[in-house]
């Protein structure tokens, strides 16, 4: 086919080929770095010091899928209205986002406790900050192996 008055319309072999050039090549996928995870916990604790210890993850340390990782967030806090978790915030250094999650807590939550299934898509450290209603921060972390990782276009 030809057009004479106008550009040579695309033919349907070309865009075929052109397409699977597009599928075929990988897109670079975007990760947090260490750096990024330390800005996200600097935009969370502010100029605060952040001391380790009273923050407990408990995950695998060898994961064989990383599209769903098991962790538990556990803080010591007698949890009265004069002492509690206010919060707990989860980071980790290499998913496409540092941030991957916070709680809110109170008193009444009874036990300074969170249980969930995370996404990773690679070895990595996780870093827990439990901030306190006297305003400390407190953390832990993890060093994770991650053997198959997370499908990373899928990770918001």
């Amino acid at each position: 086919m030809t057009c004479r008055n106008g550009p040579t319309p695309l033919q349907r072999r070309t865009f075929l080929a052109g397409t699977a050039l597009v599928t075929i090549l990988p897109a670079a996928a975007a990760r947090a770095t260490p750096e990024a995870m330390a800005a996200a916990i600097r935009d969370v604790v502010g100029n605060a010091t952040v001391r380790e210890g009273k923050v407990t993850l408990d995950v695998p340390p060898l994961i064989e899928n990383g599209s769903t990782v098991p962790l538990t967030v556990s803080v010591e806090s007698p949890m009265s209205e004069a002492d509690h978790v206010k919060a707990i915030h989860v980071f980790n250094e290499k998913n496409p986002q540092p941030y991957v999650f916070d709680a809110t807590l109170g008193p009444a939550s009874g036990k300074a406790v969170i249980g969930t299934r995370i996404k990773l898509g690679d070895s990595q450290k996780i870093v827990a900050i439990a901030e306190t209603s006297k305003g400390e921060f407190w953390s832990g972390s993890a060093d994770v192996i991650v053997t198959l990782a997370a499908c990373l276009e899928e990770m918001t």
